[in-house]
C-alpha cells in the first residue's frame, strides 16, 4: 500500500475501510499480517534442515506433498533464532515473486487473533526507533492498547531476495571450501 497525502495507509479494501489481519507475537512484540497472504496456520512440526541456507531459513516441511521452506521471522529480523515452545506454530503464506505465487512458512511464537483494523488508525512506518528495516513495515497501529507492527510481507519475505541471500550463502560456502584446498 502507498501512503495518502496525510501519511496514512489508503483504503485498499473494497470499500470497507478496515484491514483484516492476523496478529501474532515474536518475543515480546506484536505483529500483524493481512489475511490475504495467509493460506493456513499449522501446529509446529519437525523442520528438515537444508545445508548452506541463510540462518533465518530454518529448513523445509512437507505440506500435503508440497515442499515448503520455513523462515524464522525472528532471525530474519536480525534477532536470535526462535525457541520452539508449546505455542509455536507455522503460518503458511502465499507470496508473489518471479511472476508466480510461492508457498512460504513463517515460524511464529504464537498466533493471537484475527482483527479488523480501521485504515485511519494505521500510522505510517516510523523512519527510526524500530528494530526492523523500515521497508519491512507497512504501518503501526494499536490493538487492545498494545502497539502492533503491520508487516509488509512483499518486502520482508520477498521470494526474490530470499533466493538471492541463499545463493550468496552457497557461493560463500564454496568460495571458502575452494580456498581451503591445496594443490
Amino acid at each position: 500500500m502507498s501512503m495518502h497525502e496525510n501519511g496514512r495507509v489508503p483504503a485498499n479494501d473494497g470499500g470497507e475501510g478496515v484491514a483484516h489481519c492476523v496478529t501474532f507475537v515474536l518475543g515480546d512484540e506484536m505483529f500483524a499480517i493481512s489475511i490475504h497472504h495467509i493460506r493456513e496456520i499449522i501446529e509446529y512440526e519437525e523442520i528438515t534442515t537444508v545445508p548452506m541456507m541463510p540462518v533465518f531459513i530454518r529448513g523445509i516441511i512437507n505440506l500435503r506433498g508440497a515442499v515448503v521452506p520455513v523462515v524464522d521471522l525472528s532471525a530474519r529480523f536480525g534477532r536470535p533464532l526462535s525457541e520452539i515452545k508449546p505455542g509455536t506454530c507455522i503460518a503458511i503464506l502465499s507470496i508473489e515473486g518471479n511472476d508466480a505465487f510461492s508457498l512460504l512458512g513463517i515460524l511464529l511464537d504464537g498466533v493471537r487473533e484475527v482483527v479488523e483494523i480501521p485504515l485511519d488508525a494505521i500510522e505510517p512506518a516510523p523512519s527510526f526507533g524500530t528494530r526492523l528495516r523500515s521497508e519491512f513495515i507497512q504501518g503501526i497501529t494499536t490493538v487492545a492498547g498494545r502497539f502492533v507492527i503491520l508487516l509488509n510481507v512483499q518486502k520482508a519475505l520477498s521470494v526474490n531476495e530470499l533466493s538471492e541471500l541463499a545463493d550468496e550463502v552457497s557461493r560463500a560456502h564454496w568460495s571458502d571450501a575452494l580456498a581451503g584446498e591445496t594443490p
